[in-house]
């Protein structure tokens, strides 16, 4: 059942009873942000789901400044209401705690869906991984069934992925991968081969207007220190005084791209008419055994680097091809990864000692 919008910001007692103490987190923080004054967006009306997440969360920013009403849509199961709660004082801002696997609806008139819901962690979709194939499964078939019965405009959040451990490099949007769809990975890789077939059938079918975004490596502010990724494992662990794990010899690469570069990019994208996948990541490549010592460089710490085994099919190399998004979208990053790191930093070691502490979030047993 979906919860009524907070009506400007303020909480009804039907969030109280669903969220409970997360809630009144985020209300009592609320009060501290002067309510805005600008008027409804005059942008159009935009779904977001996985709103309370890491990209999420961002895209929620990107789109009130540029004068959307958005509705946030979130089950909570890996994002944090703390992502979010600066934007519940805003009459352009709603947000329904509901899982997008289930039936969706929303009242009214509809411009534009963001689908971005999805474990995005090997941590999460490794504990939950029936979750993380409805997400793309059955999530995205909802939302493109509100976009066709809205006529709105739908951009999914795909991943590189799609293209497994590649045998091409660097993975342009021609390679078809590399994937083991029975691995423990298959329950992502594959869910969003699946995700894009779909969306592209509702395309050619139903004549919905898709967009179609293929993620790299990300990383910024809002990130879980603890979701088992590299940047935020390596910053988590330098601060903490931990050595710093780096698995198998750290050849395998990785190419990172700063939040605000990748939502420039899926703006770029949706106001684009381009329906065919998009790679949109930074190409600037560099080993994860460098990367290590960059972070040790970056926080001034004297940690070592333990090596361990090398997780199943995880990939050796990853770099985009990013010609296509410079060609259509005239996009490319801005931010070159030592600005990033910086920003990323700091917002990690301005976190209270309990956070930084936290073990990866357990989940409760769901089908």
């Amino acid at each position: 059942m979906l919860l009524p919008p907070s009506p400007k910001g303020e909480f009804g007692e039907q969030y109280f009873d669903v969220l409970n103490n997360k809630t009144i987190v985020a209300e009592q923080n609320a009060k501290n942000i002067s309510k805005s004054n600008t008027p409804l967006g005059d942008g159009g009306k935009i779904l977001i789901t996985g709103a309370a997440g890491f990209l999420g969360s961002h895209l929620c920013d990107r789109f009130i400044k540029e004068g959307f009403q958005v509705i946030g849509m979130d089950n909570l199961i890996t994002g944090d209401l703390k992502n979010i709660e600066h934007l519940f004082p805003l009459k352009e801002f709603e947000f329904y705690h509901h899982d997008v696997s289930k039936f969706i609806h929303v009242t009214g008139k509809l411009d534009y869906i963001l689908h971005f819901a999805s474990p995005a962690s090997p941590i999460d979709y490794l504990k939950i991984p029936i979750q993380t194939l409805k997400v793309s499964s059955l999530g995205t078939h909802n939302c493109l069934g509100l976009a066709k019965s809205k006529g709105a405009t739908i951009l999914v959040a795909s991943t590189s992925e799609v293209y497994g451990d590649p045998l091409v490099h660097p993975q342009n949007e021609d390679y078809w991968g590399n994937v083991n769809p029975v691995g423990p990975r298959g329950v992502y890789d594959e869910a969003k081969r699946f995700q894009e077939a779909i969306t592209m059938a509702y395309h050619t079918f139903h004549k919905v207007d898709t967009r179609i975004v293929r993620i790299f490596n990300t990383y910024g502010p809002r990130m879980r220190l603890n979701d088992g990724r590299a940047l935020p494992a390596f910053i988590g662990q330098a601060l903490r005084g931990e050595d710093l794990t780096v698995f198998g010899d750290g050849s395998q690469t990785r190419s990172f791209c700063y939040v605000d570069d990748l939502v420039e990019g899926i703006y770029r994208l949706l106001m684009s008419n381009y329906v065919q996948p998009m790679n949109i990541g930074n190409p600037d490549e560099i080993s994860l055994l460098d990367f290590a010592k960059e972070i040790i460089q970056l926080t001034g710490t004297k940690q070592k680097i333990v090596f361990k085994d090398l997780p199943t099919d995880d990939p050796k190399q990853r770099q985009p091809d990013i010609s296509l998004a410079k060609k259509i979208l005239d996009w490319q990053p801005t931010v070159n990864r030592a600005e990033g790191l910086k920003i990323t930093y700091e917002y990690f070691k301005g976190m209270p000692k309990e956070e930084l502490n936290k073990l990866p979030k357990e989940f409760e047993s769901m089908k």
